[in-house]
């Protein structure tokens, strides 16, 4: 039994055993909707419900063996949210779940707060592996997941029962092993970014390269846009010519690139397809990358390059490209905004080595 109540402290927040002065707070988050929407709690979210749950919590003190704990997110004048934990009998695995209120939301205080707790439990339980849960439409919560080095490991079709709707369960993991490997990744921006030829040496590398659960239905994997390259489509009567390039840092296969050529529809080069490897994203690689290609189209005689994206997701690469300078051209075609760059006006730094 754990005789002093949990609590954790980070840069901005604490993370504590949850207390009957939350419980106005609490219960007023749960039962909004754009909150419970993805969770499966009972509604409405009551007091008794939420004083029950506190009187286990005190009675437990922490995270213990058999039993689900809920801590608050204190941001310093109260609960901004909630993390859940349960230990199984051995203590060798946990499941973790997150709320925060949507005013709260977009802050970091999400993701701040589980990897603490993540942290806690490898370290301080010294668990074996930690897993979470979620729909799989709330993207915004595999978001935190992925951030925090989880890997997504499958979807359970129609196997949670909601308030009376079948939803599908998407299972997300993190062994301790995988943890450290996570944290001892390149975070900083590399020395060298250079672009190199897709060869039978290395095309099983490249197809490997993927990006997050989240953004899985913005791009395609590179093996199908490897395929596509050698069986191009067809566009308005003219076959489309494929342009592919896998990225590297500091010598390390990290990212994916394909344009099409002007054909059909498509005056100018066509950013067709891009990606950076998961464990690499946030360095400013795709930047360099995409700003030295275009610059060599542009001394190669191009005006412009057009690109595509899926608007009004979480995770729109939208605030990517319009900082490279793409403007929407007003046009959507299947589901798809399109942008377009002028390469007149291409920034100066940020140059692609070569």
């Amino acid at each position: 039994m754990v005789t002093r109540p949990f609590r954790l402290e980070t840069e901005r927040l604490v993370i504590r055993t949850i207390q009957r002065p939350d419980i106005t707070e609490f219960t007023r988050y749960r039962n909004l909707d754009e909150v419970s929407q993805y969770q499966d709690w009972s509604l409405p979210y009551t007091r008794d419900l939420a004083h029950e749950l506190i009187d286990d919590t005190e009675r437990l003190g922490g995270p213990t063996a058999d039993n689900w704990v809920q801590l608050a997110i204190d941001a310093g004048a109260g609960i901004v949210g909630d993390v859940a934990v349960w230990l199984d009998t051995d203590q060798t695995f946990a499941t973790i779940g997150y709320t925060l209120a949507p005013e709260h939301q977009g802050t970091g205080y999400a993701l701040e707060a589980v990897e603490a707790v993540v942290e806690w439990l490898f370290k301080r339980k010294q668990i074996h592996r930690v897993g979470a849960t979620i729909d799989p439409r709330n993207m915004a919560s595999a978001r935190v997941l992925e951030r925090c080095g989880f890997e997504y490991v499958g979807t359970a079709r129609s196997s949670v029962l909601v308030r009376g709707e079948w939803t599908d369960d998407a299972r997300f993991s993190l062994l301790e092993p995988d943890w450290r490997v996570w944290l001892a990744r390149p975070t900083s921006a590399p020395d060298g970014v250079s672009l190199v030829e897709i060869t039978d040496d290395n095309v099983h590398q490249v197809g490997a390269l993927t990006v997050a659960f989240s953004q899985d239905e913005m791009v395609a994997p590179v093996l199908v846009s490897i395929a596509q390259a050698w069986a191009p489509p067809t566009v308005d009567g003219e076959v489309v010519q494929p342009w592919l390039r896998a990225i590297e840092a500091d010598g390390e296969l990290v990212g994916f690139v394909m344009f099409a050529e002007p054909a059909g529809r498509h005056a100018h080069p066509y950013l067709w397809r891009y990606l950076i490897d998961v464990r690499h994203q946030r360095r400013g690689i795709g930047r360099r990358a995409l700003l030295g290609i275009f610059r060599s189209r542009r001394a190669d005689g191009a005006t412009h390059i057009e690109v595509s994206w899926v608007p009004d997701v979480v995770g729109s690469p939208a605030p990517f490209y319009e900082g490279l300078g793409f403007v929407p051209t007003g046009k959507v075609h299947h589901g798809e905004v399109e942008a377009l760059l002028d390469l007149s006006i291409l920034p100066t730094s940020d140059r692609l080595n070569a």
